[in-house]
């Protein structure tokens, strides 16, 4: 089983699209987190999920076997990767854990929306990662709809 957390960092003063935050991903091998690192691998997280989640669902709509995902502005990345009975995600620290892609899905769209309950929401409405994470979010759990 694979969790994921996302999380904007405090102290950035008012809310802006481009604030930093952090992402953890825990499974039954180990966990990868962007938090704790030097140099620093926090990322602009309100535009960090939506190319997670784009980059997931095209990667399990396709062919690839592989996804390389790094957030936007760090370092931090996950390689998913497409084994004949699961998928296996790792980062640069060694393995994370294995899931079947509902699992994966559900576990993103989980974290995702919990991201824009708590803190997309106070963003201004004129922010422009506003629109662009929901219209990703929307997309995403249209075609991962969870059971």
């Amino acid at each position: 089983m694979i969790t994921m957390q996302f999380s904007v960092r405090p102290g950035q003063g008012e809310p802006d699209g481009f604030d930093l935050g952090d992402m953890v991903c825990s499974g039954e091998l180990g966990e990868a987190r962007s938090t704790g690192h030097t140099p620093d691998q926090g990322m602009m997280i309100y535009l960090s999920v939506p190319l997670l989640l784009d980059g997931v669902g095209g990667w399990l709509r396709g062919r690839a076997k592989t996804l390389e995902f790094t957030g936007a502005d760090t370092s931090f990345g996950l390689t998913f990767h497409k084994e004949k009975r699961h998928l296996t995600i790792t980062s640069a620290t060694g393995p994370i854990g294995r899931a079947n892609a509902a699992e994966l899905t559900a576990t993103v769209l989980r974290a995702a929306e919990r991201l824009a309950s708590e803190g997309l929401a106070a963003l201004p409405t004129t922010d422009s990662a506003r629109p662009d994470y929901l219209a990703a979010l929307d997309a995403f759990r249209a075609e991962f709809p969870t059971t």
